[in-house]
């Protein structure tokens, strides 16, 4: 049975899709897109976590997403051997048809099953942060993600807060860049708690080095 929280704010998100649409298309002369950043700067640390290999993106899926920065490395932690995937979809503007892709479409689309759908608290170095985490399975496997939307500014767990948040950074500094971040950790039955804890440490000592990252 899956387990969800729906926010009281859910039924303005329609509300915030058309005046994300409206502004969108009035700042299409007066935005000022940051510059791409360098993939070669892309961390590839997290404390103690580095990365062991980048996971290929296939060629359909990068026109789907249609994001400027695309990201799908694994890492694994020093002393421990535990791994985390992390994928990163970064938009330097949010213009036309270039949006984020929720992890609650993609992967029921994909063949996984949502179980549990809950907020998570980050602590990290620079503040505490809240994340979505999602409990995924298809066949055997199951899948414990973190993911949130980020901009230099901020990190946003909710859908429907990126939106009212992409009109507010629209107006104040005709921007809207932003970027998904989802973290994954296997999992099984009675792992849950120690597939989130591994998923939970690799994203909260990352949110730093990817708020340094992402051009300000």
């Amino acid at each position: 049975m899956l387990e969800s929280r729906q926010s009281p704010w859910a039924l303005l998100l329609p509300a915030f899709v058309m005046v994300q649409f409206l502004l969108v298309g009035a700042l299409s002369g007066h935005e000022h897109p940051p510059p791409l950043p360098e993939p070669a700067e892309f961390p590839s640390t997290a404390g103690e976590w580095k990365m062991a290999h980048a996971e290929p993106i296939d060629e359909a899926s990068v026109r789907e997403l249609k994001a400027d920065r695309l990201f799908n490395q694994t890492y694994f932690r020093s002393g421990t051997g535990e791994m985390a995937n992390l994928f990163v979809a970064w938009f330097q503007t949010q213009r036309g048809d270039k949006q984020p892709h929720s992890p609650k479409v993609c992967l029921p689309g994909s063949g996984w099953t949502p179980e549990v759908s809950d907020d998570f608290l980050l602590s990290t170095a620079i503040g505490v942060i809240t994340v979505n985490r999602y409990i995924v399975v298809n066949g055997p496997e199951r899948l414990v993600a973190l993911y949130w939307y980020q901009t230099p500014r901020r990190a946003i767990a909710g859908e429907w807060a990126s939106k009212f948040w992409l009109v507010a950074d629209g107006l104040r500094f005709h921007r809207t860049d932003t970027a998904l971040v989802r973290v994954i950790a296997l999992s099984s039955p009675r792992r849950d708690e120690a597939a989130t804890a591994s998923a939970a440490d690799f994203a909260r000592k990352l949110y730093p080095e990817l708020r340094a990252y992402f051009p300000r």
